[in-house]
């Protein structure tokens, strides 16, 4: 196997840096696209032998050094009890948000046999993948998945999630709980069915104060990290707009921190500190730029990074759609070249 990607997440010496991206299977790819016209996403994540297949595609296609499994992190909304909708040119939305104490009551927690799909999508790959490279499974985590269930969809300013912050935080901490302890079971069960790694989307928590974090997250997160501490795989930490929360972040817990590209690598890997791998940091949008101004970009990555046991390259958030193909390959090659030991 390709363990370039482990060996990086447990700090140890590598031959070259590795690299994954977030979203590296979705609208970008032609083969995506086509899988899209027959089927719709909901589809395409509940039917093991479909998301298998998307899984793969990147890895078919690019020299990266990890999979990582086509899911959703709203998954478990469904089986909880709420009612989403991947709307065409919307995205998601939650018909019947949670606002109130009465609501969260009536949210099941889930013992994940509900989302046995995705297990039966990790184990089908890992079979199809035949030890090319380790593969990674995922949740999000309890404020993003709060954030979306209140909200009814996305939001600019977050201002029904931070109502029930403030003016009800028993309510709220009601709603964590409750999401961190369906996530625990969940990733534990992606890790039983053959996950490698699992990595912790908190894709809107920079939302919050560094304050609002250690107050209303923050315990948790540390929950979840608790509870898989020993299940014996790296646990990845990922958010965005995340400089102000970097060292709370850590203390919540994860063998490797996520960094956006708001912050140089390097100054992020010291607030985190060196006793922690980290993973990025290219801005997705330099993909859609010239090759000269990518070389340029992972060049300063890498030279940041210095060579330290534990760096995993990725963007600071995922592949966008329309991003050229050829860019991607290149940059998967640039980062592979620029950093051979």
């Amino acid at each position: 196997m390709n363990d370039r990607f482990l060996k990086a997440c447990r700090r140890e010496p590598v031959d070259c840096t590795p690299v994954w991206f977030m979203r590296q299977a979705g609208r970008y790819m032609v083969e995506y696209r086509r899988l899209r016209e027959k089927h719709s996403i909901l589809e395409l994540c509940k039917t093991p032998e479909l998301a298998a297949q998307v899984t793969l595609q990147p890895i078919d296609r690019f020299a990266l050094d990890a999979a990582i499994i086509f899911a959703d992190i709203l998954l478990p909304l469904e089986p909880m009890g709420l009612s989403l909708e991947f709307a065409e040119g919307e995205g998601p939305i939650i018909h019947n948000p949670v606002r109130d104490r009465a609501a969260v009551d009536r949210l099941k927690v889930i013992d994940d046999t509900e989302l046995q799909y995705v297990m039966d999508a990790i184990s089908l790959t890992r079979k199809m993948l035949a030890g090319r490279v380790p593969l990674i499974g995922f949740a999000g985590a309890p404020f993003t998945l709060a954030s979306y269930a209140i909200e009814g969809g996305s939001s600019r300013n977050y201002i029904h999630t931070k109502q029930m912050m403030y003016r009800e935080p028993e309510t709220w901490h009601r709603l964590m709980d409750k999401f961190a302890r369906v996530i625990t079971g969940y990733l534990r069960r992606q890790i039983k069915a053959g996950a490698q790694a699992v990595q912790l989307f908190d894709s809107w928590v920079g939302c919050l104060s560094a304050g609002d974090y250690a107050e209303y997250v923050m315990p948790h997160v540390q929950l979840i990290f608790e509870g898989l501490k020993h299940e014996g795989v790296p646990l990845i930490h990922f958010g965005t707009g995340t400089t102000a929360i970097l060292k709370a972040m850590r203390q919540a817990g994860g063998d490797v921190i996520g960094i956006d590209w708001r912050i140089p690598i390097d100054e992020a890997w010291a607030m985190v500190g060196y006793d922690r791998a980290v993973q990025g940091n290219l801005d997705p949008v330099t993909l859609f730029g010239p090759i000269s101004e990518i070389e340029r970009r992972v060049t300063d990555i890498l030279r940041r990074a210095a060579g330290r046991p534990g760096h995993i390259f990725n963007l600071g958030h995922g592949i966008l759609p329309n991003t050229p193909v050829e860019n991607v390959a290149a940059t998967i090659d640039l980062v592979h070249k620029l950093s051979t030991r």
